[in-house]
């Protein structure tokens, strides 16, 4: 590794450990990277949270180490009206695998009914093995969820249409 490499790879673990983030994997090419912290008393941040602080950071280099985490933009995730229904669509901000539950075998998150809030968990979306809770963006009823489990989807695709309130 370059002499710059490993100063960003330092720049990057501290900020994980700032905020609190329990695990990370990098995965490009001939690079792997796989970075696991003991959990602190308090509960760490989620992959979501994470991805709003990377891209809240300030700019660095591009290296394969940090370059990966920047993937999601928050331009996916503002809010959407579908015009026909006047019902709201929480979109995919980034490209991966939808899965509506937290592991195989156990409830979904939400489903047709239930009601949301702004910011709660509504699915996890994996990327380069690293599972991204997605949160509504909108505080409403689940009316419909327009994928389904274990379906690749695509950047700013609609996962779920919402009720706003």
């Amino acid at each position: 590794m370059k002499k710059q490499d490993i100063e960003d790879l330092r720049e990057l673990i501290e900020f994980l450990k700032t905020h609190q983030v329990a695990e990370f994997d990098v995965d490009r090419g001939d690079l792997k990277i796989r970075l696991k912290f003991h959990p602190h008393e308090s509960a760490p941040s989620s992959l979501s949270e994470l991805a709003r602080l990377l891209r809240a950071a300030p700019p660095v280099a591009a290296t394969p180490a940090t370059g990966a985490a920047m993937g999601a933009s928050s331009a996916a995730t503002e809010p959407v009206a579908d015009a026909e229904n006047e019902l709201h669509l929480v979109k995919s901000p980034i490209v991966g695998t939808y899965y509506g539950s937290p592991s195989p075998g156990s409830s979904p998150f939400v489903a047709p009914g239930d009601h949301v809030e702004k910011g709660q968990v509504i699915c996890i979306v994996e990327a380069m093995k690293l599972m991204n809770e997605i949160e509504s963006d909108v505080s409403g009823e689940i009316v419909r969820c327009l994928v389904t489990n274990g379906q690749a989807i695509e950047f700013g695709q609609p996962l779920f249409s919402v009720r706003a309130v």
